[in-house]
């Protein structure tokens, strides 16, 4: 039996990342839905092909939309669309003598995703903690160590948000303006987001890097890092969260 044909769009872009490795990472796995149509984009411009979007699919580190734009992701969530944002989606940096900053330039966006980005300690092991094992995203998903970028962020809407995966952390973040995160301990790494009609489900993981993806802080970074990208766990949480866009779960 043919299936209706769906649209969705992909944001693959940003700094400091393989986002070339992260984006075909990506359309593998929505391939693995034949009625699904992707439109690809490096921006947030093409706000008509979102808002027709079944759902929306973003993997992006300081890519930071217009106000107009932001305004339309907002409209698009709480209209009823569902988005899964990765990794950096609510990251905006601003490098600084006192280190890496935040600047609260996305106000809207940082809002309709439920956080932003403001820090991460350096790469290193970290234990994913389930904070809803009954939860279809992650039923069954056991907890698992990952070796990736520990998203320190300020949330919005808090009580709001479904915690997912969680982790804990309290320590410094060297080389941001915000090092300080000793008074702090737990972190959601996945989280469900509801605004209006619709929802953002949020993954932290998934940090990348090439030789190359460092310019022109460096121009060559001597390792390659895929961290969770290495892990089965998160093709699983992906594979689920392409499901859920779809309104399978």
């Amino acid at each position: 039996m043919s299936k209706p044909i769906l649209d969705a769009v992909l944001v693959a872009a940003g700094k400091y990342h393989d986002i070339d490795f992260a984006r075909l990472e990506l359309l593998k796995l929505l391939a693995e839905h034949d009625n699904l149509r992707v439109k690809v984009c490096a921006d947030y411009a093409d706000t008509d092909a979102i808002a027709k979007a079944k759902f929306l699919v973003t993997y992006c580190c300081d890519v930071r939309p217009t106000q107009a734009q932001q305004d339309a992701l907002a409209a698009y969530v709480k209209g009823g669309g569902r988005w899964i944002a990765l990794h950096g989606t609510n990251a905006a940096l601003d490098f600084t003598p006192k280190g890496v900053d935040a600047p609260r330039t996305i106000r809207t966006l940082a809002h309709t995703l439920g956080s932003q980005f403001i820090a991460h300690p350096p790469i290193q092991p970290y234990h994913v903690k389930v904070s809803a094992p009954s939860h279809p995203l992650v039923s069954g998903v056991k907890e698992f160590d990952t070796d990736d970028e520990l998203y320190l962020s300020e949330y919005h809407d808090r009580d709001k948000l479904t915690a997912l995966l969680e982790t804990e952390y309290s320590g410094k973040a060297q080389g941001f303006a915000a090092e300080d995160w000793s008074h702090t301990k737990q972190h959601l790494v996945m989280y469900l987001r509801p605004l209006g009609s619709g929802s953002v489900l949020y993954n932290t993981l998934g940090h990348c890097r090439g030789h190359y993806d460092m310019r022109p802080v460096v121009d060559f970074y001597p390792k390659i890092e895929r961290c969770s990208w290495d892990k089965p766990e998160y093709y699983e949480l992906l594979r689920r969260s392409i499901r859920w866009g779809l309104g399978e779960i």
